[in-house]
């Protein structure tokens, strides 16, 4: 038989069985894959957070006043060259409106000098009081405190043995008032150098214009793309930045007038001073509230001595600064910046750590800045993802 002729041979099919197609296949279950995370880039990451922390730490005598002029700047800067357009120089508009802020803050302060004397000179009466009212509550022989004041007492008097005499040494007692004093004189020094220090940085930064905004765009890409999304990062730090300042300038106005009406309902005295405090305060969050409530609660005890209108004072405090904080400035800053609040609460408690006081008022327009860089720059989608809503 010629090769041409031969048959391969055909399977066969069962007598009743349909042939298998390519279309009754099953196909086979894709189970998800993990990504992998390599070892080596996560501990440079976390290294290098580390490492940025302790700089930022270490270096908050010259990080911290920057921060502040770099967000003064910002702020002022849309009345400055509200002024420049209309033909006046920015030398002039940056002079006129910084002394314009410094004269508002120096006559405010002058203003409410009466009243700060006031609340200055009621501290020994508040002091006294207080220690009366709580030698009161934890005074006594039948007090709790008493109890394990006596039990640790027996305690240390059997666990102590004989111990052989030794010489007597007199000393000196150290001068801690002086010390207290020296120390508040170099703090209020220091203080007014970093103010002259932010006075100055915000006035260049108000006279250069755009002049930093239009080199980071030269540097910062060599694409037209790349420049075009500098362009567009920068003006919406520009915008949130402004937007925040003004929502507290409002927010904080408000919270002032509606505390004074209130404390003067009430009767308190020196309402104007608590209630300008309570608008300053009101720039940090969570705590600033508190710290009102509490030293204006301690106020009204010691002018009305019961307790009803100190729990009144304290609540109307806390009551303001909730409708005005927690639905006001947090619906307003979730529209400026759209972040949650708990990643929000976490910036104020990492910058508290890192800085202080400082770091309280400070938290809130550094995570509207970190937001809008992360919302631009493609490798930081998580730092992003983590501060949006």
């Amino acid at each position: 038989m010629p090769p041409s002729s031969i048959e391969l041979p055909v399977a066969s099919t069962p007598v009743g069985a349909e042939p298998a197609t390519h279309a009754s296949a099953q196909p086979l279950p894709v189970h998800p894959v993990a990504p992998r995370i390599n070892p080596r880039s996560a501990a440079l990451i976390v290294l290098a957070v580390l490492a940025s922390l302790f700089a930022l730490q270490s270096a908050r005598e010259f990080v911290v006043p920057l921060v502040i002029a770099v967000i003064m700047a910002y702020a002022l800067d849309p009345v400055v060259t509200f002024l420049a357009r209309r033909r006046i120089p920015r030398v002039i508009g940056s002079t006129l409106v910084l002394l314009a802020l410094l004269t508002s803050i120096v006559g405010g302060a002058y203003a409410l000098r009466g009243q700060a004397q006031a609340i200055v000179d009621q501290m020994p009466e508040v002091a006294t009081k207080i220690s009366s009212s709580l030698n009161t509550l934890t005074g006594g022989n039948g007090s709790i405190l008493d109890k394990l004041r006596r039990t640790a007492a027996a305690i240390e008097a059997a666990a102590r043995e004989p111990e052989p005499r030794r010489a007597v040494v007199i000393e000196r007692p150290t001068n801690h008032i002086g010390d207290i004093i020296v120390a508040g004189s170099m703090s209020v020094m220091a203080f007014l150098g970093q103010a002259t220090m932010v006075i100055f940085l915000v006035f260049f930064l108000l006279l250069s214009g755009n002049t930093f905004k239009r080199k980071f765009i030269k540097v910062a890409g060599h694409t037209l793309s790349q420049k075009k999304i500098s362009v567009h990062m920068l003006d919406e730090i520009n915008r949130s930045i402004q937007r925040y300042m003004a929502m507290l300038v409002i927010t904080n106005v408000a919270l002032a007038l509606f505390t004074w009406i209130a404390f003067r309902w009430i009767g308190l005295e020196n309402a104007g001073t608590w209630a300008v405090a309570a608008g300053a305060l009101h720039m940090v969050p969570y705590f600033g509230p508190l710290i009102v409530a509490l030293c204006t609660g301690v106020a009204a005890f010691v002018q009305f001595g019961t307790i009803v209108p100190t729990l009144l004072t304290m609540g109307s405090s806390m009551a303001i600064a909730t409708i005005i904080g927690s639905v006001i400035t947090t619906w307003m800053t979730g529209r400026i910046a759209r972040m949650n609040p708990v990643a929000v609460f976490i910036v104020l408690l990492l910058f508290t750590w890192l800085w202080g006081v400082w770091g309280m008022l400070l938290a809130i327009p550094i995570a509207l800045i970190i937001k809008a860089v992360a919302d631009h720059i493609e490798a930081l989608d998580t730092v992003a993802e983590f501060l949006g809503e």
